[in-house]
């Protein structure tokens, strides 16, 4: 299955485009589930047909589902304390009924992104588009399951569950169920679901399709979108210039084409995306199948090629081994390196990233770093207590 994120900042038709991209990718044949994030029916009033939380057609071979990510944490919340039973009892913990549970920060995003898996591995269809939150909440949501991953490892390592073998023989001594138990198999459990999670957004056939008005505001928006991705290894499928205005002769709204024009000049020679495509101004906010399809929103494209972070090996000629990284946008001035044992914590202008070295670079010191073109080229040189000797 195909994967369409189409993100952009809040009031910049980010909706309607996806509902239109779901629409035309139905009428052409494919089967295809447009996801909505919005807890209010903005997806609906695009469409001009109501949504909830069970999936509904709303036109032919166009299924639209906006999950009740609430009631979702209810009903994990009432599971969990059912697999918890017995370690609740020996804490005496006084259970929560369904009725009672309100979701708590995060919940929602998570409620969320197990939805999109679930949508995302479904046979039912062969097209997934995803109306995500504004820019600002999707961003931080795309790295959620990696970080919190890497939490559930530092603070339970897999590694210690070695010693299962002995907690029976210890709970038996203490007269007491032992709950590490439980513990590391509801982190087991938890690593499972995210590492699922991860894989939908990391997938070669998933991509971002980025939705701005073209402007000032705009532009500085996709400039850190495209940052922000670019950090997460995540590709631009392409860029939809929303509301684009027809010629004007004179008049305030000659300057606003103006303004308009350069931006959407300035986004073409960046070439950050694959493809820059135009989706004119209605004159009024669209509203139902007749205005989505006069949109005209392109085709969804072949699935771009996997970003890469290759690394180049010097060794021959300078001594080093290269991480390539490309952070299109980035500045030398927002960008921060921190190496922390075989991770490298990035820091680049609002966003950090805490990625796992190649097993070569992890024998090796850094030897410097610099960026350039977009690129940025960090420098390995072996160390000669751990890389292997010539002729070895």
């Amino acid at each position: 299955m195909r994967t369409i994120l189409i993100m952009g900042p809040g009031g910049s038709g980010r909706t309607t485009v996806a509902a239109a991209t779901a629409r035309r990718a139905a009428a052409e044949g494919t089967r295809t589930l447009l996801l909505g994030a919005d807890r209010t029916d903005t997806l609906g009033t695009a469409l001009g047909t109501g949504t909830g939380p069970a999936p509904a057609e709303a036109a032919p071979l166009l299924t639209v589902w906006r999950p009740d990510a609430a009631e979702r944490f209810r009903q994990d919340l009432t599971a969990f304390q059912t697999r918890s039973a017995n370690v609740l009892d020996l804490l005496g913990a006084a259970r929560l009924d369904a009725e009672e549970v309100t979701p708590l920060p995060g919940a929602e995003e998570l409620s969320f992104l197990r939805a999109l898996r679930d949508a995302a591995l479904s046979e039912r269809y062969d097209l997934l588009v995803v109306d995500m939150p504004p820019l600002p909440q999707a961003l931080p949501l795309l790295g959620l399951p990696e970080e919190l991953r890497r939490y559930l490892r530092r603070l339970l390592p897999p590694e210690r569950q070695a010693a299962r073998a002995l907690r029976p023989v210890l709970g038996r001594l203490a007269g007491v169920p032992m709950p590490s138990e439980w513990l590391y198999e509801t982190a087991a459990r938890w690593d499972l679901e995210l590492a699922a999670v991860e894989a939908v957004l990391t997938d070669r056939h998933t991509a971002v399709r980025l939705v701005a008005e073209p402007g000032p505001a705009g532009a500085d928006a996709l400039r850190t979108a495209t940052l922000g991705l670019a950090l997460r290894g995540l590709r631009v499928e392409s860029l939809t210039a929303n509301r684009v205005l027809p010629d004007a002769p004179d008049g305030w709204l000659a300057a606003l084409l103006a303004q308009q024009r350069k931006t959407l000049a300035e986004w073409r020679d960046t070439e950050r995306t694959d493809d820059l495509h135009q989706v004119p101004h209605l004159g009024r906010d669209p509203r139902g199948g007749d205005d989505l399809d006069a949109l005209a929103v392109p085709a969804v494209n072949p699935a771009p090629a996997p970003v890469e972070w290759p690394v180049a090996d010097r060794l021959a000629e300078d001594g080093v081994l290269v991480w390539h990284i490309p952070l299109p946008g980035a500045i030398r001035d927002e960008l921060d390196l921190v190496r922390r044992g075989d991770e490298l914590v990035i820091g680049v202008g609002p966003f950090r990233r805490i990625v796992p070295l190649p097993s070569a670079l992890r024998r090796c010191t850094v030897a410097g770093a610099g960026l350039r073109e977009g690129e940025l080229r960090i420098r390995f040189a072996p160390d000669p207590g751990l890389w292997p000797a010539a002729g070895r």
